[in-house]
């Protein structure tokens, strides 16, 4: 059977490369997955890949329209809001259905101590308070970037990411090299080395890095919860894979 359209998966995502499994799989779809080059040795999914930008929303809607794409899913990290802003104008301009796929954000349960926050500024900000002083230590899982926030907080650092930092960072600092999922038990011996007085993340949801907060909760350390930001107006969500295909599949 020929190829009948092309599905352009956005993120290199455990939900996109999912997605583009299922969708490898059938006969009447052509998928290319399009991830961003932010992780120097990512997991590739099945079907064509490609990395790097597009050029904002007008290199994506360019590419649209040369590729013939029929529809696009926004598989990128709940954090990755320009590539999801850039999705959502290139794909209102060109008449491409786009479908935004989020896992199910992390929500508090008895026993977690969370202080939410609307940035990793704020984060950083409001760090100090939850410290005990100069011998603060802080367990850092919000990825490589925007470290330069916290060079003014009087604490030690172990900064957990994939691949090494760049840019400013905290004065006193420890890297951990390190790709999830995590399992619940090395989260407990992570914490139990680093013994944190304050842990910080991103509420990236779902489960390949959810297994900190329990260690967190187990220990009584507080956590700050950076919320994501907010998705464009009027773009269709789905918070599974088959929902999302289901309603991409159908437009």
């Amino acid at each position: 059977m020929s190829v009948s359209r092309t599905v352009l998966v956005l993120g290199g995502t455990t939900e996109g490369r999912a997605a583009a499994a299922a969708l490898a799989g059938r006969d009447d779809v052509r998928v290319v997955s399009s991830l961003a080059g932010a992780v120097r040795s990512p997991a590739l999914p099945e079907g064509e890949v490609r990395i790097g930008g597009f050029g904002g929303a007008d290199g994506l809607a360019a590419h649209l329209q040369a590729e013939r794409v029929a529809a696009v899913l926004d598989a990128t990290h709940p954090f990755a809001a320009t590539m999801t802003a850039n999705a959502a104008v290139a794909c209102a301009r060109t008449g491409v259905p786009l479908v935004v796929l989020r896992r199910p954000g992390w929500s508090p349960g008895p026993g977690d101590r969370w202080h939410r926050v609307g940035s990793v500024a704020a984060a950083a900000a409001g760090l100090s308070a939850l410290l005990p002083g100069a011998g603060g230590r802080v367990l850092l899982t919000t990825g490589r970037g925007g470290l330069g926030h916290f060079t003014r907080v009087d604490a030690a650092f172990w900064i957990r990411a994939v691949d090494p930092p760049d840019g400013p960072l905290p004065a006193r600092h420890t890297v951990l090299l390190d790709r999830g999922p995590f399992a619940l038990d090395d989260e407990r011996a992570l914490l139990s080395t680093v013994d944190p007085h304050v842990l910080v993340t991103k509420d990236s949801g779902g489960t390949a890095t959810a297994p900190k907060l329990t260690a967190a909760r187990e220990r009584g350390v507080p956590v700050v919860v950076v919320d994501r930001p907010p998705l464009p107006a009027g773009v269709a969500v789905e918070s599974t894979v088959h929902a999302a295909l289901t309603r991409l599949l159908r437009e």
